[in-house]
Order: structure tokens, then sequence, then C-alpha cells
């Protein structure tokens, strides 16, 4: 099974999905990790509270990159509550591997920038998302 979740993220990574900008955002926010190098900048468009397009632009590793396209697929057509209801579960089961402490980081990136941009910074307690 492990190939297989290994092959979604390849995929994820080489054709990533949502990758991009919007012109002018609703919601805007980017971090990085420097860890592993990774920037991360997602972008939504919001309408109703719902989320009617989402972007993210950047650079890292596979799991970093891959993360966030996933995330961006998860997202889309969700209302902000929604978003706001995801955790490092979400991401992680998503991504179906184990992961060193160094990469569940990467994995979590895309998630930390999400909440920072969906609540306007980082929530405290969300630290180690």
């Amino acid at each position: 099974m492990d190939d297989f979740y290994r092959e979604y993220i390849l995929d994820h990574y080489r054709n990533p999905r949502n990758r991009g900008v919007i012109e002018t955002p609703d919601v805007t926010y980017e971090d990085s990790n420097p860890l592993c190098g990774d920037e991360l900048r997602i972008d939504l468009l919001v309408k109703d509270n719902m989320v009617e397009d989402v972007k993210f632009s950047g650079k890292g590793c596979a799991i970093s990159q891959a993360s966030a396209s996933m995330l961006t697929e998860m997202i889309e057509g969700k209302s902000l509550d929604e978003v706001k209801q995801l955790g490092k579960e979400d991401i992680l089961e998503t991504l179906g591997i184990p992961l060193s402490p160094v990469r569940v980081k990467c994995a979590l990136l895309s998630l930390k920038v999400l909440k920072g941009g969906v609540y306007g910074v980082p929530d405290p307690d969300e630290e180690d998302l």
C-alpha cells in the first residue's frame, strides 16, 4: 500500500493541482520551512464564505509540494469554517505514508500557510499542527 501512496505523492509533485497565483486573492499567506528550504504561498478566492478558487506557489521538496497540491483539492468548494477544522491528521492521512519528524514539517507547511491565511496569523495552538 505504501507504494500506492508514494506514487500518489509523486504524481501530485510532478503534476501539481491548482499551482499558480490568484491575481486579486481575498486571502493570501506565505511561509517557509527553513529546515528543508521549502517556500509556499496559498491564495484563496472566497465568495459567500466558500473557497471558490485556490492556488499555491512556491518551491520545495516532493512532500511539501505534493501536500500543498492535495490540500488545495481538499478545500476547494468548502466553507471557511470547514477549512478551519482541518488538522494535521487530515494531511498525514491523505499522504498515507509514515514520515520522519523533519518530513512531517514539510508535509504540514501547506496547512500552516493555509491556517495563517484564514486566521490572519498562525494559530499558536497549531504550532506543531
